[in-house]
């Protein structure tokens, strides 16, 4: 079917309303600068769920790495989106700005490098990812390992997307499908989701990242709601295959294991995070126990905005006391966060 029969067919959608979440923040992104919104009917509602790792890193964290790189003789390697992150007591980038080691990085083997120079310094990698990026990390950790480096440290906040889609299926109302992440997908594979939904009863569509794949997915999410379908269907199989990754994913389960971790605005979620085994804990930086949390303004409304209650325009610090020069909430902290996508399509 082409474009336009589907864009005709989803701009007079006049069935009962329905509500999709799309759980990757490249989506939400690509939502917006594909004008999605306006090409489907206002019965048919997109919301954004927790797709930024950037925005769901708790605070205890972000005060763990910027410990570490006030500690003398360590560096902290962060990527440029975790350093405006607030913590109980200011951010990676006001750390730096007061002394603290802080350097941004374009790769973990930046870190390994610098390691491999300064064998007298420490140095510690912010390790915040979803199952994307958790490779990178396991390379990077290989390198070192294979370097016989012993100055190389991670500190981790590297999260699982799937408990925590199956904490908002069993959480939260009024869901009716999802628009399944796509670079996750690539690792994981697309028969990952076939479970959810057979489970949960509901579509899960993976997509790519072009306006004609979104489209191609909401008109297969509405096609299926409107036959009591539930089904998994890959609509992105140029990139992701029904296995995933195999070696992306050897690579995960040789170095990391799944535990309890704390998503900011969400709470605890049961085996959730990727941790480093234990014949690996020599290169932890300091992982565990990183749980509490800043409790947020009653006017913030990012855990709210993080499982789709609210569109980030309905928070009423969103724009006025909370902005991408001047974070407050987690969601407008990085470039694929709900917040920050929406403020710099909005304004």
């Amino acid at each position: 079917m082409n474009t336009e029969t589907v864009v005709e067919y989803l701009k007079h959608y006049d069935g009962p309303e329905v509500k999709l979440m799309e759980v990757c923040g490249t989506h939400t992104s690509a939502i917006f600068k594909s004008g999605i919104r306006s090409l489907i009917s206002p019965k048919i509602r997109l919301i954004s769920g927790p797709g930024c790792p950037v925005c769901v890193t708790p605070t205890a964290y972000i005060d763990r790495c910027i410990e570490a790189a006030k500690t003398e003789g360590h560096t902290v390697y962060a990527f440029g989106d975790m350093m405006k992150v607030p913590g109980s007591a200011g951010s990676l980038s006001v750390a730096k700005g007061e002394g603290a080691r802080v350097e941004l990085m374009m790769s973990p083997l930046d870190a390994v490098a610098a390691a491999e120079k300064d064998p007298g310094r420490v140095f510690d990698i912010a390790a915040v990812g979803f199952e994307t990026t958790v490779p990178t990390y396991a390379v990077a950790l290989a390198a070192a390992e294979k370097k016989r480096l012993t100055n190389v440290r991670f500190i981790t906040a590297l999260k699982q997307t799937f408990p925590a889609v199956s904490w908002i299926c069993e959480n939260e109302e009024g869901i009716d499908a999802f628009i399944c992440p796509g670079h996750v997908s690539v690792i994981t594979g697309s028969d990952a989701f076939l479970s959810f939904a057979e489970r949960y009863r509901r579509p899960f569509v993976v997509a790519g990242f072009e306006g004609e794949h979104i489209l191609a997915a909401i008109y297969e999410i509405v096609r299926q709601l409107e036959k009591g379908e539930a089904k998994a269907k890959n609509l992105y199989p140029s990139a992701v295959r029904p296995g995933g990754n195999p070696k992306a994913k050897a690579m995960i389960e040789t170095y990391f294991e799944p535990g309890e971790a704390v998503w900011r605005g969400l709470g605890a979620i049961p085996a959730s995070g990727f941790y480093l085994k234990e014949a690996y804990r020599r290169f932890d930086g300091g992982s565990f126990g990183l749980d509490s949390d800043m409790e947020l303004p009653k006017a913030c409304r990012c855990g709210d905005v993080i499982v789709g209650r609210v569109s980030p325009g309905e928070c009423p610090m969103f724009g006025k006391a909370c902005t991408p020069t001047d974070p407050y909430g987690p969601c407008m902290v990085s470039a694929e966060g709900s917040c920050g996508i929406w403020y710099r399509n909005t304004f």
